[in-house]
């Protein structure tokens, strides 16, 4: 009987949880960057966020079960239209949370229900006695390790709200899938798909019981986020433009 393994989150390639004997002289390198982010075209992001979202990016929900809600950030594949060249995010452009997270994250241990903090070991995020240690000499942790546990409790805490609102959206028949239809500068078309938007129709036709359940479980405010960020359409195209010239 084979098991098979659980896919690796997004950007991660060697979560391992931070251990003070184990990496009692490990660093997060000076000034990674953000290249980890050049070839994803979206990014998941937590409903909290979602009212400074959509002044930057479209956001659209997954096509899986947990519809869970992303950043669109680029038209084609691999390619994330909000990082240049140097590694420069978009200038006063907000960056979702996910990204910043990194090289930081969770991993649950569901017989306990426990949280363990894990760092992605990767040499090209972290290095042996660099200036950004995770734990001092003496093995307690250091501002930057524990500044890093308060994000992810945050974060973690965000999307599990996050996922309760997208199953509730899905459960509804709110969420439709879509196909984005976008005119290159050379006069390709290019045909973006695989999301799913809210439909303004049906949430304008939802029962009175469905609607004032979204309104008591405060999703409201996010949906409106969700609706508005389409204007966000025209911003990937023009950068596109600007991409391709």
């Amino acid at each position: 009987m084979t098991t098979e393994k659980a896919p690796m989150p997004l950007f991660y390639k060697k979560p391992e949880p931070l251990d003070a004997n184990k990496h009692k002289t490990l660093a997060l390198k000076k000034e990674f960057g953000l290249f980890f982010t050049k070839d994803v075209n979206a990014v998941p992001i937590t409903m909290i966020e979602m009212p400074q979202i959509c002044h930057h990016y479209p956001i659209a929900f997954s096509p899986d079960k947990n519809a869970t809600p992303v950043a669109i950030l680029g038209l084609r594949d691999n390619e994330n239209l909000f990082l240049d060249d140097n590694g420069q995010w978009e200038p006063m452009t907000y960056i979702p949370s996910y990204i910043r997270r990194y090289p930081f994250i969770f991993s649950e241990n569901p017989q306990n229900d426990q949280l363990v903090l894990c760092v992605d070991a990767d040499t090209n995020i972290v290095e042996e006695n660099g200036e950004q240690r995770f734990f001092t000499d003496d093995g307690t942790a250091t501002a930057l390790s524990k500044n890093a546990l308060e994000f992810c409790k945050s974060y973690h805490a965000a999307a599990h709200q996050t996922t309760d609102m997208g199953k509730f959206l899905s459960d509804a028949g709110l969420l439709v899938e879509r196909t984005a239809e976008i005119m290159a500068p050379n006069g390709k078309k290019i045909n973006f798909s695989g999301f799913r938007i809210i439909d303004e129709a049906k949430l304008a036709e939802l029962d009175d019981k469905t609607f004032l359940e979204l309104r008591k479980k405060g999703f409201l405010p996010f949906i409106y986020a969700h609706l508005f960020s389409g204007a966000q359409w025209q911003k990937l195209t023009a950068l596109l433009a600007k991409r391709m010239k």
